[in-house]
């Protein structure tokens, strides 16, 4: 996606589905499923990023903390793979759901983990804004979901990648739901 593609997807995503009341997707895992150090809500020193739809795309906002520093002013690239990771097994999750036509707090529940991460980083990303992630599912078959993503700072994407996500068999869900 190019950046006059970006801007024209940021005008006609305020959609209505985007709401104070809507969940995470994130926040719809299981507590045995939430200890992520990237996406889990109940890992207390962990990102605690939350995915949400906008129309077709997954959105998320993280503000990197000064911490997150690769050189003066700029995001450590570990952390942006990071969210790349962790926004796109959430969309992934999320677009199963939306494959079988199912809300997210149905069961059996879905969860997804990383099989292949790629990163590729345009342009150093700045410390010190809220970066904007967004995510595109391309595929869903079977229990694989590939979702091509992209970090936007300051209104210039910096990063893009794109997760291949596999879904989490669910006999070892239902292992972990019963310890």
């Amino acid at each position: 996606m190019d950046a006059a593609s970006y801007r024209h997807s940021l005008a006609v995503s305020n959609s209505d589905e985007m709401t104070m009341e809507q969940k995470a997707f994130q926040d719809y895992y299981p507590d045995p499923l939430a200890h992520c150090y990237g996406c889990g809500r109940l890992n207390e020193f962990g990102h605690q990023i939350k995915s949400f739809w906008e129309g077709e795309e997954s959105v998320c906002h993280f503000e990197p903390k000064p911490y997150h520093i690769a050189i003066p002013g700029y995001v450590y690239g570990g952390l942006l793979a990071s969210l790349i990771d962790c926004h796109g097994t959430g969309t992934a999750a999320a677009a199963a759901y939306r494959a079988e036509k199912r809300a997210m707090d149905t069961e059996p529940a879905f969860r997804f983990l990383t099989a292949s991460l790629h990163v590729d980083y345009l342009k150093p990303t700045p410390l010190g804004v809220t970066l904007e992630v967004r995510g595109r599912v391309k595929e869903v078959k079977g229990r694989k979901v590939v979702i091509e993503e992209w970090v936007v700072a300051k209104g210039e994407i910096t990063v893009r990648g794109e997760v291949i996500a596999v879904q989490v068999p669910e006999r070892l869900i239902e292992e972990l739901l019963q310890e």
